[in-house]
Formats: structure tokens, sequence, C-alpha cells
């Protein structure tokens, strides 16, 4: 248990390092590029698109940290931005909100059973529900966006800000902290470590591998669900496109902040961290006047930089 808290310890430093060293290289580099990359209101705008996403990594954390995966997240934020604006215009705020969430954590328990009771592969039962939830969002009103017209829903939930800190940002840190509470403090981010280290003695210390597989997923699933109602408030409504292509950004982050693809170590401390880097790198590759295009490669070679640094930390266990 020491040895893996130290190496935990170890990753996160280095993904703060390696944040620190983006920062500087991109400061330096794109000072000069309109009010320059360290200009205060590019750093928030930069914080405004990330949040999202970091929201998601904590999710995912746990779901990694479990040694299981979830490519589903990113149709469930779509879908969720359209339940939320139909809720919220039809029944209010409230309604709108815990309807949405519920919804969320349907989706997560139907990954769940899935890969915890049918014992489907996590990989191909996610990759199915993925490409359901994206016909959903599809079908679920004929490609039509749905807008929000309710001004306190949009203030509360994305789109508005407390002083200069937007109000999404804030959702971001409650999300944090309840995470790393959950994973550092509480039995079950032990459990979901032990199961994701070792499922076999996991089970005979008594753990209840199902249950805790299907805890990650349905926390996945809720936060997902969380991250279309905040991009439905960001945008002033839900549309099927939104978030839809996020699922690799947030296993990227996830990865990016230590947490190891194939379980039993896990940062949701880094997970921020990595996701921020994410955005900073796609708010440079604007700055550097890389096309659409050109943006999706260093995309592409991002992840595949995360994926090689959990390999090769797994070598390292």
């Amino acid at each position: 248990m020491k040895k893996e808290k130290k190496k935990l310890k170890l990753n996160e430093m280095i993904v703060f390092i390696a944040f620190a060293v983006l920062f500087l290289v991109f400061s330096i580099t794109l000072r000069n590029v309109g009010l320059g990359f360290a200009n205060i209101d590019n750093l928030m705008n930069i914080l405004r698109q990330t949040c999202l996403i970091a929201i998601m990594a904590v999710g995912m954390t746990f779901v990694l940290g479990t040694a299981l995966i979830d490519l589903s997240t990113g149709p469930i934020v779509a879908c969720s931005s359209l339940i939320c604006a139909l809720l919220v215009q039809s029944f209010g705020i409230l309604p709108g909100v815990l309807g949405t969430l519920l919804f969320g954590a349907a989706a997560g328990a139907l990954n769940g059973f899935l890969v915890a009771w049918l014992k489907m592969p996590p990989f191909i039962a996610t990759l199915g529900t993925q490409t359901v939830f994206m016909g959903v969002a599809r079908t679920m009103t004929n490609l039509k966006a749905v807008p929000i017209t309710n001004k306190t829903f949009t203030a509360i939930f994305g789109g508005g800000s407390v002083g200069p800190v937007p109000s999404v940002f804030l959702w971001m840190v409650v999300i944090f902290v309840l995470g790393l509470v959950l994973m550092r403090k509480m039995p079950f981010g032990r459990k979901v470590l032990a199961v994701g280290g070792n499922a076999r003695a996991a089970f005979y210390s008594g753990i209840k591998i199902e249950r805790i597989q299907m805890q990650v997923m349905v926390i996945m699933g809720v936060l997902a669900a969380l991250a279309g109602v905040l991009w439905s408030g960001r945008f002033g409504g839900g549309r099927y496109t939104l978030g839809e292509d996020s699922g690799t950004s947030v296993i990227a982050a996830s990865v990016l902040g230590g947490t190891s693809m194939f379980g039993g170590v896990a940062s949701v401390s880094g997970a921020i961290v990595g996701a921020v880097m994410i955005g900073m790198i796609d708010n440079a590759l604007v700055m550097y006047g890389l096309n659409v295009h050109q943006q999706m490669i260093v995309r592409g070679l991002v992840i595949i930089v995360a994926v090689a640094i959990s390999t090769s930390r797994e070598k390292v266990r």
C-alpha cells in the first residue's frame, strides 16, 4: 500500500511538472499572439472549455481505477443536454436537472449491468451503448436543437459567473472535492483500487466486485449527465452534437493525470490537471494557427502519448 501511494505521488508530480512546462512554453512562444497565451481572459476561456471535461475525467478516474473503461460518455452528454432542455422548458429547473441526472444514473447502470453482471468486455459493451445513445440523441428531436430560455438556469448551470469566476468552474471544484474525498478518504476509494489492482484478491478479501463495478459506472453516468446539464446551460440549449466527441479527451485527461488504464492506480487531482493540460494544448494549437485537420492530428498524438505513458507505468509496477 505504501509503495502504491509513493507511486501515485510520483505520477502526480510528473503531471504537475508537465503542466508547468507546457504553460511556460506556451506563455513564451505565444506572448505576441493576440493578447498572449497567459492573458487572464484567455486563461478563463481555457477554464470554461475544460471544466466539463474535468468533471467527467473525475468519473473516468474511478472507472479506469477499477480496470474498466466507458466509451459512451460523449453520447450520454448529448442525450442529457436534450433531455435537460426539454424538461426545463416543460417542468422547470429542479425537475429538469434531477430528471437528467436520473437518466445519467440509468445509462451508467445499463453499462454496469452489461459489464458487471453479464460479464461483457467493457470496451465492447460501452462501444455498443455509445452507438445506442448516439442514435437516441439524433432521433430524440429529429436533429433539432432545443433552446432553454430560463435565464436563472443558464446563470447557475454553466452560463453565468460569480464575479470573474465562471459558474462552471465552481461546479468543477465541487466535483473535484467530492471525488477526492471519495477516492482518498472513504472505503469506497480503496475498494475501487483493490478491484482494479487485483480482482481475485479483492474478491477473497470480501469486496463485492460486481457492486463496485456497477457503482463506478453509475458515477460516470451521473457526471456525464451533469456535464450535459452544464453544456446546455452554457450554450443556452440542448443539441445532439454537444459533448458527443468528448469521450476520448476524458479518457486522455485521466490517463495523463496518472490513472492507469489497467486499474489499481488513480488520481483525481491528476485528472483535473490532465483536463486543463488538454485544454491548454487545444487553445495553443488555435493560437499557433493550425487548421482543424492539423489540430486533429496533434490531439490524436496526445492520446497516443497518454496511452504510451500509462503502458510504461504499468511495466514498472
